[in-house]
């Protein structure tokens, strides 16, 4: 049975080579019993060890307990074993002193303390007793290991030492180095992995693809040998080691704070500086943040208060789009300090986690700020220009009632077209909505000297709360001074839709045809011969007046579609603005380290089991093609050897971090949507004016003392800073 060991080894012990004693600390995850992955965190001088003021034992105990839940569950952060010094020759040394001499001798190590003493009966060095005991403790768990340094002679991504696997303890049993590179039926193959460390801030590693999802949704039957292969027990945990790689400085960082070496640096003037702006920075945005919560808990409890309450209600129905926004844009005032607080402080502890958790308390404050600035950019253009954007207004609305909707009106009711239509129907809906038309453009000729006021406060209500709430008013406005329109085509479609059922039900009166509503089917039905003549009454005028109806009808079907379409525009840039991820996108642009999608290895060197030491095969090439692949002959040669790959991420595009976010914010709009939509059109019957976007959901009104939400703005921004120097 071959035995696969993979060592994921930090990059930064590569780069430098390392002469002493060092303990590495990490974790050991097994998924089964002949494959083990060894995660390196980092490595420590155990000579520290008597300088810290807690045992070992309980500073990897407390360690453990700030890991995340799912790395606890399946692996616990540990002592893993030691490295030393190796020449290239293969001999291992320990403080100037051979292994084989210290083996033969039991001496001391040459600096005379009793860091080295003797060995073990499994042939380990022995070390200081604090450290015999964790080592006993790590053995009782199944696993220890000893690495040695050696020289790689191609210096690839600045890495010149690579860990040397020297001897293992694997559930009991000890592999020694002869084991490890002599090939055998029961052979060990290792596999060393480089990784950089992730930081907070810089990069980190996922394993979540884009399209992770599109693969589950394909309906074809799977083979058998695909299901038997899913059954079968993995050969890595790759989720776990990605979890353990990303959480690799938060357990350095939490191993260091028990470090007693650790001394205090003089804090540079530039940093107090820096310090004193950031206070300044929070107190003001505090403070503005306090002014706009004063004035929207003063606006609510007056719209809520007695005889406002109706006006509110009233308020809500006739302007249903801007109620939302404002709505939606209060929550986001009200909780953005809420939202910045750190509230699961565990999560904190893997890079992939607290990068997910700062995307998600900031994607609230980048979405307003992001809306606010469009808003100031339209509001003070349309500030500067209200009097010439008043009467470009003016004149379109002048030109769409007069032009389009009195000159159709007339054209219906002469001959559109060439068509002959019914001249007393066509009068009577013509004068209907010429008198319509009339009666509302009269009342909009007493607002029309208003207008120039609502479009500068159109303007200031964008500067100060952004683009989404006066665009939403505007689809309000809309939808009132075309209400006209939209009732004239209402009473029309009704008429048109009853004509098309009665000439549908006549129909199927003449075929001896009767629907059943219980069924829902067509049965057959005996008709007596008066239901016929009264049908046959009834079928002919109705048919022929559809022309007429028809005309009118497709007509102000086109005018409110139209507006529809107009408002649905609008819509879809509200939408836009609320489900885009700003935060996500500037982040790609800055760092694309920061948006990983991915991982894969780029294979540097490969040490033959042939030969002991100098590594005979070394690869720099990042993406092999297919006919580079290894023929049959040479699979068990590259079996039998120790690879040394670096671990790599792809990186999202925009368009693939964006699209889910539109997906979900367009999640109801499908082809049914339109099919049902252009099937309305044709019936008659009543179709959607809006598109349905998901919009943020709205929270519960918050109600809090002013001095403390000052405060808790304030401190948030505060933390904000100091979770900044921190990572």
């Amino acid at each position: 049975m071959r035995r696969k060991c993979r060592i994921w080894w930090p990059k930064q012990l590569s780069s430098t080579q390392q002469l002493s004693y060092n303990l590495l600390f990490g974790w050991f995850v097994s998924c089964s019993s002949d494959s083990l992955d060894i995660v390196v965190a980092f490595a420590s001088n155990h000579e520290s060890s008597s300088n810290r003021q807690s045992p070992l034992q309980e500073i990897l105990h407390s360690i453990n307990g700030n890991m995340h839940e799912s790395l606890q569950d399946k692996s616990k952060f540990s002592l893993l074993g030691h490295h030393r010094a190796c020449l290239s020759s293969g001999h291992v040394f320990c403080n100037g002193v051979e292994e084989d001499d210290l083996r033969k001798s039991s001496a001391y190590c040459a600096d005379g303390t009793s860091r080295c003493c003797g060995q073990w009966s499994c042939g380990c060095i022995k070390l200081d007793s604090l450290l015999d005991e964790c080592k006993q403790m790590s053995m009782e768990s199944n696993y220890w290991i000893e690495l040695a340094y050696d020289s790689l002679h191609v210096h690839a991504r600045d890495i010149r030492w690579i860990p040397k696997l020297h001897r293992i303890h694997w559930n009991g049993e000890t592999v020694a180095r002869c084991d490890v590179h002599v090939c055998k039926s029961d052979c060990f193959c290792c596999l060393v992995i480089v990784y950089e460390t992730p930081t907070y801030g810089a990069h980190h590693f996922s394993l979540r693809f884009w399209n992770s999802s599109d693969h589950g949704k394909t309906s074809l039957k799977k083979p058998q040998w695909v299901d038997e292969l899913h059954q079968k027990q993995p050969l890595n945990d790759l989720d776990t080691v990605i979890l353990a790689i990303n959480s690799a400085a938060a357990a350095k960082k939490f191993f260091e704070k028990h470090d007693g070496e650790r001394s205090s640096a003089n804090i540079p003037i530039i940093w107090m500086f820096c310090a004193l702006m950031w206070h300044l920075l929070a107190m003001s945005v505090a403070s503005l943040s306090t002014f706009f919560y004063i004035f929207l808990q003063f606006s609510h409890s007056f719209l809520n208060f007695g005889p406002q309450s109706w006006v509110c209600a009233a308020s809500a129905k006739a302007f249903s789009n801007t109620w939302i926004n404002i709505r939606i844009r209060c929550c986001q005032i009200l909780y953005w300090p809420i939202f910045l607080q750190d509230n699961d402080l565990r999560s904190q502890s893997s890079v992939e986690c607290a990068e997910k958790v700062a995307l998600h308390k900031h994607s609230m404050w980048s979405s307003l700020v992001v809306d606010i600035l469009l808003g100031n950019l339209i509001g003070l253009a349309l500030l500067f220009h209200a009097e010439s954007v008043c009467l470009w207004v003016s004149k379109f609305a002048s030109d769409f009632t007069n032009e389009l909707l009195r000159s159709g009106c007339v054209w219906l009711m002469g001959v559109p077209a060439g068509f002959k239509l019914n001249i007393e129907l066509a009068g009577v809906l013509g004068m209907i909505s010429l008198n319509t038309i009339q009666i509302w453009s009269t009342l909009w000729m007493f607002v029309g000297s208003l207008f120039i006021y609502f479009i500068k406060g159109l303007a200031i209500s964008a500067i100060i709360f952004g683009m989404t709430i006066p665009a939403a008013l505007v689809i309000d406005m809309i939808t009132i001074a075309t209400l006209h329109v939209s009732t004239l085509h209402w009473l029309i479609s009704i008429l048109y839709s009853q004509q098309l059922h009665a000439l549908a039900a006549l129909w199927r009166l003449f075929r001896g045809r009767k629907w059943n509503p219980l069924r829902q089917r067509l049965d057959s039905f005996d008709y007596t011969v008066k239901q016929h003549v009264v049908g046959s009454l009834l079928f002919t005028p109705l048919l022929l007046l559809l022309p007429t109806t028809s005309v009118f009808y497709i007509f102000f079907t086109i005018m409110n579609t139209a507006i529809s379409l107009s408002c649905m525009c609008i819509e879809v840039i509200i939408s836009v603005i609320h489900a885009t991820p700003y935060i996500k996108i500037v982040l790609r642009l800055i760092k694309p380290r920061r948006c990983p999608s991915g991982i894969w290895f780029e294979v540097i060197a490969c040490q033959s089991n042939s030969s002991d030491s100098p590594w005979s095969t070394s690869i720099d090439k990042t993406n092999l093609p297919f006919e580079e692949v290894p023929q049959k002959e040479d699979i068990n040669s590259i079996i039998s050897s120790v690879l040394i790959s670096i671990l790599h991420s792809n990186y999202l595009s925009i368009g693939h971090m964006v699209l889910p976010h539109y997906r979900k914010a367009y999640s109801e709009v499908s082809g049914s949507y339109f099919a049902t939509s252009v099937l309305g059109l044709l019936s008659g019957n009543k179709i959607a004016s809006t598109l349905g976007a998901t919009l943020p959901s709205t929270m519960p009104w918050l109600f809090i003392p002013h001095k403390e939400y000052w405060c808790l703005c304030r401190n948030v921004i505060l933390a904000c800073n100091v979770d900044c120097n921190n990572h």
